[in-house]
């Protein structure tokens, strides 16, 4: 399974959302959205529009997960170095690996990283 993660600012538009998503997947089929579960309503509707499931991911849950971005923005306000990253590799699963560092948006509202879980 795929998961592609987001991480996004609250008011983010969808197109936002999408743009991230084209530029992490390339190629890749991806098989559900995730992110933390105060801005799974944010991503509701690029779910739907791709009818795709959608993860939310309880932020205590990021505890302890190693990404490859570190940035300070994100360190400072949940505490990993890329929620788009942790939330990818928590929803697809133990043993899971990203496929890449994570995306930004052009007008830099949102990112997207892609996991691969263990089960492929």
């Amino acid at each position: 399974m795929i998961v592609a993660g987001f991480g996004f600012r609250v008011g983010t538009r969808i197109e936002s959302l999408r743009s991230a998503l084209l530029a992490a997947s390339a190629d890749e089929a991806v098989d559900a959205l995730a992110t933390l579960t105060d801005k799974a309503p944010g991503l509701a509707p690029l779910a739907a529009a791709l009818r795709l499931p959608l993860i939310a991911i309880d932020p205590a849950a990021l505890e302890g997960i190693m990404t490859r971005t570190r940035s300070p923005a994100s360190l400072s306000a949940r505490g990993v170095g890329s929620v788009a990253e942790a939330v990818a590799l928590a929803a697809a699963g133990p043993d899971a690996r990203l496929l890449g560092a994570r995306h930004v948006s052009p007008d830099r509202r949102a990112t997207c990283a892609l996991a691969r879980g263990a089960s492929q």
